[in-house]
């Protein structure tokens, strides 16, 4: 499987990995003459991937096998798009994954003399800016044929979830699929900051629970790494969850800085330091510190902004969170740096 550093393509694994989520979602928005068909809970995860290695900064997928009803077997395959525009060829490119994934299975073992090749149910979960526009059929993909020849053009349709004209009140599923469908929807948007505490909100009774929380740092990690900075920031994100959260917010912020500064350290060693983590971990120690003593100095916000050092930075974030006042941080932070 392609290994892809991209926050969009971790987060859809993260969710649509966990048969749960996959099971409420395909409970939700497949159409219901082909959900009749199959036994969901049959479903497994295989572990291939199919999306060519160039186009795998744009394409996620996850592929389940699936029992039918009438005692024969599937595929879902789900192709995820996380461009912020489309791409006009959909069709192909899944037509070509779809080939690729007979091919396999007709490698195995299980594919004896004879056999039929398995369904394959294609969908597309699609979260860019602007409505869906590409050909849902792969025909429509041809210039236009004589209807004699139409017999040589492959035909076939795939499905498609589109974020943008789907209404929030008509996002459906469990709270942890709602929560992570209005993520994907908001992502590229300028009014993601306004969403926030809506998104956080969903999971208010998920807060007390190993899960929950689990679910609900996934969703803090993917707004710090795939939202625009200049549209929401750490300090957005800490005021969504602590007003959303109640008490637990305020300890789940301070973890989740601490454990983004720790990853880029560990990056630093290898391939640099990404300067969006730096800037993050700057945000967590002079957020941590207002919230506790309301007023930082121009001085004290200068020289942390300075500090491009994760270790230290990780140190203060600790240290924010304990110091009894501001002059104590102000002691530590001299002794650190000298």
């Amino acid at each position: 499987m392609n290994e892809v550093n991209n926050p969009h393509d971790k987060f859809f694994k993260n969710v649509f990995s966990t048969k749960s989520n996959a099971e409420d979602f395909l409970l939700n928005y497949l159409p219901g003459d082909i959900l009749n068909l199959l036994d969901l809970e049959s479903l497994e995860y295989t572990k291939e991937s199919f999306v060519d290695e160039h186009l795998a900064e744009y394409f996620s997928d996850l592929l389940c096998r699936i029992d039918l009803k009438d005692g024969s077997m599937g595929y879902i395959y789900l192709l995820f798009e996380h461009k912020s525009y489309q791409e006009p060829l959909t069709a192909f490119h899944i037509l070509k994954y779809m080939v690729k994934i007979w091919d396999v299975w007709r490698l195995a073992e299980r594919s004896g003399p004879g056999t039929g090749f398995p369904v394959i149910i294609p969908m597309v979960v699609y979260h860019g800016q602007g409505q869906w526009r590409g050909r849902l059929n792969y025909q429509e993909l041809f210039q236009q044929q004589n209807e004699g020849l139409s017999c040589f053009i492959p035909d076939f349709e795939y499905l498609i979830w589109d974020a943008s004209t789907v209404p929030d009140q008509e996002i459906k599923g469990r709270v942890m699929l709602r929560a992570a469908l209005l993520a994907l929807k908001y992502i590229f948007r300028e009014d993601l900051r306004e969403h926030l505490p809506e998104i956080f909100g969903l999971l208010r009774d998920l807060a007390e629970k190993k899960t929950g929380i689990e679910f609900i740092e996934t969703l803090i990690r993917y707004f710090l790494n795939a939202a625009p900075k200049e549209q929401v920031t750490y300090g957005n994100i800490k005021e969504a969850v602590e007003s959303a959260l109640s008490d637990k917010g305020g300890e789940i912020m301070p973890t989740i800085a601490d454990s983004l500064i720790e990853e880029g350290r560990k990056q630093g060693m290898q391939q640099g330091m990404q300067q969006g983590i730096i800037q993050t971990a700057r945000e967590a120690v002079i957020d941590s510190l207002e919230a506790r003593f309301d007023v930082v100095s121009g001085s004290m916000i200068k020289t942390i902004n300075e500090i491009s050092d994760p270790s230290i930075l990780k140190i203060l974030l600790r240290k924010a969170v304990k110091a009894e006042s501001l002059d104590e941080f102000a002691r530590i932070v001299q002794l650190i740096l000298k």
